[in-house]
């Protein structure tokens, strides 16, 4: 970057990307100092294009209630749900910051980006059958989950998704488990939202059509930052005394241009995603509720099969999958460049130690990429029976840059969550990773606010402030039972969801 250039203007906090986490962040952060000078900055010509969009996101208000792949079998048979617990605590504490701005009449109506969706575990098969009632009365011991049911009584489940269950021999084993208090979320009109706030509210400027190009250490301020205003096609220069790199797949290229250690040995894999969307308007209507099963022996966590019922800009919708799909793209609107141009010498090791020693997500998406329509449908079929291939159809979601690391045994390893990349002094952090992200992106702000205002964090202002918009922000549950159930229930009454317990 040029060293004498004309800073355009400076500020205390710049973020990178237009979605979900740079909206809660910045949002979070005005409540807390409104006197702070934050900046938001796109890519694209709209916000919440990419992950955060509705379309290319799956809408699972993440509570642990039906994902699988979140309560494993350890070896000696018993179910682990310590990341059930914990998921279904952060999601609170997002459900928690929305009810806030309700409250607060910052949000109009939640029903714009939040509905009651009960969700469903379903398994075919009787040792599928077995393990489902191990984990259902695993969860059903911890107050959070108290209210799950169980059954594996056909005319139950009949009542909970007739859809699947139509057609089906009366002596199929099968069982399922449901929670009526579970949701579904468009992050992208909560990200309109949010950023509508911070313009009219806090004077926050997002400025679309601003491409970050490069990050280097400041002279007044820790960063400077180089960006291309596309529509002018001139470059203009920020600097930052603090910058946080929210912008989904685009944050790995960007972070690679910073200069700190933190950075090196980290790589992407992009996956992108691809849903059977129904259009037959009667099997919307007879569908309601997300339904999870079990994904297949070899196979990622990301490809759990399930029956989504969706709401997207006011209208149900139901979908299918998901399916993978291969792009060298980090972002849907990226570049094929984007994976060989983030290969260095310091994640090689990585990159090969992820290849080598992930050969079945390597053949798993050589056979996705390759399926036919009806060879979708014939997985479909697992759910609906009669499922036809002209009333459903294939839809390009997001694009997903999963996390690789070192690892001093293996080379690399693949993660399926999210880290946040920061330096010493916390004044540039970066986001990384996927699922389950924007369910829970209240608690990652939390800990990005904890990586760059450490001492803030612990002043009874900010204290105080954090209490009155997240009452659990700094409190296990299990140690404030009673306070809790208040709490959710004050949540569920203002974002109107018809299950408060």
């Amino acid at each position: 970057m040029t060293k004498k250039v004309k800073i355009d203007k400076e500020y205390d906090f710049i973020c990178v990307g237009g979605g979900i986490m740079s909206a809660t962040l910045s949002l979070m952060l005005k409540f807390l100092d409104p006197d702070l000078k934050i900046l938001i900055l796109e890519r694209l010509d709209e916000v919440a294009q990419e992950s955060s969009a509705a379309p290319n996101n799956a809408g699972t208000g993440h509570s642990a209630f039906c994902e699988l792949n979140y309560t494993p079998e350890k070896e000696d048979g018993s179910i682990d749900i310590s990341k059930a617990k914990r998921i279904f605590q952060e999601f609170e504490i997002s459900k928690q910051f929305w009810a806030h701005l309700v409250k607060e009449d910052l949000i109009k109506d939640p029903q714009s980006f939040i509905h009651t969706n009960p969700h469903h575990a379903w398994v075919p098969g009787e040792r599928n059958s077995i393990f489902l009632k191990k984990r259902y009365e695993a969860m059903k011991s911890c107050f959070m989950f108290e209210n799950m049911e169980f059954s594996e009584d056909h005319e139950v489940l009949k009542k909970w998704f007739p859809l699947i269950m139509r057609d089906r021999d009366p002596g199929e084993r099968m069982a399922a488990t449901r929670m009526e208090l579970g949701t579904s979320v468009n992050f992208g009109s909560l990200t309109q939202q949010y950023l509508d706030i911070l313009k009219n509210q806090f004077d926050v400027p997002v400025l679309t059509e601003h491409e970050v190009t490069d990050v280097d250490p400041g002279r007044k301020s820790e960063w400077l930052m180089e960006v291309k205003d596309l529509k002018q096609g001139i470059k203009k220069y920020y600097d930052a005394e603090h910058v946080f790199i929210g912008a989904g797949g685009g944050a790995l290229p960007l972070l690679q241009k910073v200069e700190i250690d933190e950075k090196d040995g980290y790589g992407g894999f992009p996956i992108s995603g691809q849903w059977l969307f129904c259009k037959n308007e009667d099997i919307i209507k007879e569908h309601h509720g997300k339904v999870y099963s079990k994904a297949g022996v070899g196979t990622p966590p990301m490809s759990v099969p399930h029956l989504d019922t969706r709401y997207i800009n006011g209208k149900k919708e139901l979908m299918f999958g998901p399916f993978a799909g291969f792009s060298t793209k980090f972002l849907k609107e990226g570049s094929k460049a984007d994976l060989p141009k983030s290969i260095n010498l310091s994640n090689i090791p990585s990159m090969w130690g992820v290849f080598w020693h992930n050969l079945t997500l390597t053949k798993y998406l050589i056979e996705q990429v390759s399926m036919s329509h009806s060879n979708r449908v014939g997985e479909l079929q697992a759910f609906i029976k009669d499922a036809k291939p002209e009333d459903w159809q294939l839809q390009v979601a997001g694009q997903r840059v999963q996390i690789i690391k070192r690892d001093k045994d293996q080379g690399g390893v693949l993660e399926f969550g999210t880290d946040v990349i920061h330096n010493a002094d916390g004044s540039i952090t970066a986001l990384l990773g996927a699922s389950p992200g924007a369910s829970v992106a209240v608690k990652i702000m939390l800990d990005v606010l904890e990586i760059v205002f450490p001492k803030n964090l612990q002043s009874d202002a900010w204290k105080q402030k954090l209490s009155e918009m997240i009452p659990m922000w700094n409190k296990d549950i299990t140690e404030h039972e009673e306070e809790f159930r208040a709490v959710q229930e004050e949540s569920s009454r203002l974002l109107k969801l018809d299950a408060v317990h």
